[in-house]
């Protein structure tokens, strides 16, 4: 058995893509697009307007397959009771992570020593995704 994680995006999916990307080296196996589905979605299940945003999307973060869509387009995505841990390989790598991961989002709990870890830090990414790197 296999659980994995799938953020809704809800019309910021490719914009959080590329982030990733560029911030903490994500790498995107797979995206398509409404459009490009095999079959026509059934009825009102793609926003007017929104042909081109992501049905299905499929990435990696170090050894970790997240999946995203766009879900339902409206704009407003919310991201409660969960968050996403990101392992460091040391102190310095985990305040690389912490920063690049946070541009633009806010801290939750400052990168600093901890009882269980040499650097441990939260902060809610800039689309409310909540990550905790943690160099133990």
């Amino acid at each position: 058995m296999n659980v994995q994680s799938y953020l809704f995006f809800d019309g910021k999916c490719e914009e959080a893509l590329n982030f990733y990307k560029e911030s903490i080296g994500a790498k995107v196996d797979m995206m398509m697009r409404f459009s490009e589905s095999p079959e026509k979605p059934q009825p009102g299940m793609v926003p007017p307007g929104s042909e081109n945003k992501v049905m299905h999307a499929s990435f990696k973060v170090g050894d970790t397959q997240i999946m995203a869509s766009d879900g339902h387009c409206a704009g407003k995505p919310s991201f409660q009771g969960f968050g996403l841990s990101i392992n460091a390989a040391n102190d310095a790598e985990a305040e690389k992570l912490f920063k690049a991961v946070g541009k633009g989002g806010q801290v939750q709990a400052p990168l600093s020593k901890t009882f269980f870890a040499s650097k441990f830090g939260m902060v809610t990414d800039k689309f409310g995704v909540l990550w905790m790197v943690i160099a133990e």
